[in-house]
């Protein structure tokens, strides 16, 4: 993947990047066009011939910048989201999409402690006393953080350092991961205990959240998770705004149950200048900090302008999101099946919601002579994705796997019923626990599920996804439709099994066009024949 000796490489540095990153191009006879605030309209105009763009969070790479950019190889995020980048649209085209994962780990993880030390003695308070010319330490008594209890939530690479930098205070450190087991003492961290989330919330003097923000953690610390957590706790979110319900964390603090909080995120960014949260002393806030510090913004400015070199002057793909290493020609053919592989591993460990222990692969047909290990990277990258407080990408996804303790089973199979080929992949939690089974293709460049455990379907791996399980009896259709119309929801596409195993119930699944709040999943399960129901994000 070199390009044309006769045509130096188009770099396009997009959003404003530390100056160490030129200079590492230049080291590299790399001379990077720095370009930064373009709209969408001058950036499709600026892209053909660009071989590589850099970008923080300002600009987005939409699918229509893509289609524009006729040379382009590659997208480079400095920093770990890449919410502004149409991965899939970029993954179509044979284009690599690359992050620095650890660029901001140790940033974000620091400014937890910080706003930790900040709440035990209470330091912004005691800051505004003094400028206002008081000096009375009355009502500041704070508390030692050592001989206390932490409680991490999420044990990926942030939450991780947050448990070690706590221990070296002198903190226990009690940690939740719903995607790791829970067996006592040692956990995967020395020192490291883990518990389940109530206990968690009952022995906790501090909390701290490192989730990603997806479905099942929107909302993680409800009214109903406060109402279990050890009275006169503190409370950090540097994590994601809306995996803590705002208006239940106002209502604790007010009764006293949470002696204090500390928010760097809010689900509304900037939140409203009358936000009831900001008008309180015992809460502390700050402007999505996480990952500014001078050394996070030179580490990431660095790494991506060493991936991009890396990669344009010798086709090598660090740290991809969207694709391993294989030449573009190749990437652009199999992508369908590398999406297909990723949504699958998406839906399974949703599906399943808690540690998954083994991973069973098989790739039937014609992709099966490309080889399975792209497929398993994507697999994985797509299931671990819902579990980590960091970025995912093809060349972490193995190490990150074997760390969690999952089995991956593969095997090839030259016969398929579609020619071109299929994947099977079943997922199951420890034995005895239970396991999930889903099947799908390609067709055109679409991929496809066309069986979800044991019931047959054509159904489009995208959008909104409402699982239902159900009693087998007249008018639960009709309902569930009413139910969904009277919020709003329009139905894209019902697909039904007939009733299976013991308890003889259907399978409903529901792909819908607006993703549906909590209130509209409530009613649902209200119905007296719902059973089960499960919103899945894909």
């Amino acid at each position: 993947m070199t390009p044309d000796d006769d045509r130096q490489p188009r770099i396009l540095i997009c959003d404003e990047l530390n100056p160490a990153a030129l200079e590492v191009f230049r080291r590299r006879s790399l001379e990077p066009e720095v370009r930064t605030g373009l709209t969408e309209d001058e950036l499709v105009a600026t892209v053909p011939g660009v071989d590589a763009l850099i970008v923080r969070s300002a600009t987005k790479i939409t699918r229509r910048v893509l289609e524009a950019a006729t040379e382009l190889r590659v997208v480079g995020r400095a920093g770990i989201g890449v919410d502004n980048i149409d991965t899939d649209a970029a993954t179509e085209r044979g284009v690599v999409v690359m992050n620095t994962p650890r660029g901001n780990a140790t940033t974000t993880a620091e400014l937890a402690i910080a706003l930790l030390f900040s709440l035990a003695r209470h330091i912004p308070r005691a800051d505004r006393l003094v400028r206002a010319g008081g000096w009375k330490a009355k009502g500041l008594m704070g508390s030692e953080v050592s001989g206390k209890t932490l409680g991490v939530i999420g044990l990926g690479r942030i939450g991780r350092i947050v448990g070690e930098r706590a221990r070296g205070v002198g903190m226990k450190v009690l940690a939740y991961d719903p995607y790791l087991e829970t067996e006592g003492p040692g956990g995967t961290i020395s020192g490291v205990e883990l518990v389940k989330l109530d206990e968690l919330l009952e022995r906790s003097d501090f909390i701290s959240l490192h989730v990603p923000l997806t479905d099942s953690t929107r909302n993680l610390i409800s009214w109903e998770r406060l109402a279990k957590v050890k009275r006169g706790a503190r409370l950090i979110n540097a994590a994601r705004g809306g995996v803590v319900d705002e208006e239940a964390v106002l209502d604790a603090l007010t009764e006293g149950r949470l002696a204090g909080a500390a928010f760097d995120v809010f689900d509304q960014e900037p939140p409203p200048a009358d936000h009831p949260l900001l008008q309180r002393d015992d809460v502390i806030v700050t402007p999505h900090l996480g990952a500014s510090s001078r050394e996070a913004q030179l580490r990431v400015a660095v790494d991506i302008a060493e991936q991009i070199a890396n990669f344009i002057q010798n086709g090598v793909a660090e740290n991809a999101i969207n694709a391993p290493s294989m030449p573009a020609e190749i990437l652009a053919e199999y992508s369908p099946f590398l999406r297909l592989a990723e949504k699958m591993g998406s839906f399974l460990a949703q599906r399943i919601g808690g540690p998954i222990r083994k991973i069973e692969l098989s790739v039937a047909g014609d992709v099966s002579k490309v080889g399975v290990e792209h497929l398993r990277l994507a697999l994985l990258v797509g299931m671990l994705r819902h579990s980590l407080d960091a970025g995912v990408n093809f060349v972490n996804a193995p190490a990150l796997a074997r760390e969690r303790g999952i089995l991956v089973l593969e095997s090839t199979d030259d016969k398929a019923v579609h020619r071109i080929g299929e994947l099977r992949v079943r997922a199951s939690e420890r034995a005895g626990g239970k396991s999930h089974r889903i099947e799908g293709t390609v067709f055109g460049r679409e991929p496809r599920v066309f069986r979800i455990d044991d019931v047959s379907l054509d159904l489009s791996p995208r959008g909104p996804l409402l699982l239902t399980r159900h009693k087998d009896q007249p008018g639960v259709l009709g309902e569930l439709g009413s139910i969904l119309g009277r919020h709003g929801i329009n139905i894209q596409r019902v697909e039904l099994g007939p009733p299976v195993g013991s308890a003889g119930l259907a399978a409903g699944f529901l792909t819908l066009y607006e993703l549906p709040g909590p209130d509209v999943i409530d009613a649902v399960r209200e119905m007296e024949a719902m059973e089960e129901v499960q919103l899945i994000r894909l």
